[in-house]
């Protein structure tokens, strides 16, 4: 074997090779550790590829061995795949320590009424927990995380003025099988005047500033059977559950953004759109996508976020 070709001024062994007459290339090896922990990688990349999908072949791809998930399917259906994360996801969600926990409450919750959740505080407390959730996936896309609404389109959830009712049968009704908002539009029926005098009247029911000449000879349109505004609002002005049209007495503004308006112009203006245009609004159907349990949820998660609302 060849003696090592040292650097003459540092005693360094060197490689052997030399550039420009003088330039010359250490030779100095990676260390031990380093070289035993790169070829670890190696091994461990291996085993993982085989143990765990990894490389695509064909159309498909290496699926692993022995690491086999048994979950069940939305329609409860007992599946077993090869190990992936959307499985393993599935399985801790149906048998881990916090979904078997997570259902054993749902299963109380479920045979519990509205009373006595409300009146146990760990179920209360699980309603707010696992009810926030179910608001967020489903609900706050229209009626914002809060569950505040949009004046105009969504109505507020947590002021405890319901349209169609707020007793919990009523709820859980509207929750299943959505709900319709109707109003015919008058621009074809009221000429502008009348729709004026009409939205004073309004406006006077929920004791706001009005043109009283203006809002009398609106009372006498709204009761009568031109506009017939009095079927679905009552004489009172008050609305019906039974229809879903709303109380115009109470100050509670679900579509024309009179609370919002900063003078009596404006308000008078936000009211006469609505008579004008009506409104059309649709809420979709939660039954195919929500099981009994998960609506009695939602509804204790509502009542409780409208009785704090109203508390404040």
């Amino acid at each position: 074997m060849a003696n090592p070709v040292k650097d003459p001024l540092t005693g360094a062994e060197t490689t052997g090779h030399v550039w420009d007459e003088t330039l010359q290339e250490f030779n100095n090896p990676l260390p031990r550790w380093w070289l035993w922990t790169f070829y670890g990688t190696i091994i461990f990349a291996i085993v993982y590829w085989v143990m765990y999908p990894s490389w695509p072949v064909g159309n498909t791809f290496l699926k692993g061995v022995g690491n086999n998930i048994t979950y069940k399917t939305d329609a409860g259906e007992e599946k077993s795949t090869h190990w992936n994360m959307r499985a393993l996801l599935a399985h801790d969600m149906q048998n881990g320590a916090e979904a078997v926990k997570q259902k054993e409450y749902l299963g109380k919750v479920g045979a519990a009424s509205y009373e006595q959740i409300a009146q146990d505080p760990d179920m209360s407390a699980f309603v707010r927990s696992y009810g926030v959730g179910m608001f967020g996936d489903n609900c706050a896309a229209c009626h914002q995380s809060g569950a505040q609404g949009v004046v105009g389109q969504y109505p507020n959830l947590v002021d405890d003025d319901w349209l169609w009712g707020g007793d919990t049968k009523t709820i859980e009704t509207t929750i299943r099988n959505g709900r319709l908002g109707y109003m015919p539009g008058f621009s074809n029926v009221l000429d502008d005047a009348q729709v004026t005098q009409v939205a004073n009247y309004v406006l006077s029911l929920a004791g706001e500033p009005a043109d009283k000449a203006a809002a009398a000879e609106g009372q006498k349109i709204f009761e009568g059977e031109g506009a017939g505004c009095y079927y679905c609002h009552t004489k009172e002005g008050k609305g019906m559950h039974a229809q879903g049209s709303a109380n115009l007495t109470d100050k509670v503004w679900t579509i024309a953004n009179v609370a919002g308006a900063e003078t009596p112009e404006a308000k008078l203006a936000a009211v006469k759109a609505v008579v004008q245009k009506g409104v059309q609004r649709q809420m979709p159907a939660w039954a195919a996508r929500l099981d009994d349990t998960e609506v009695k949820v939602l509804v204790a998660y509502l009542k409780q976020m409208s009785a704090g609302a109203t508390a404040q």
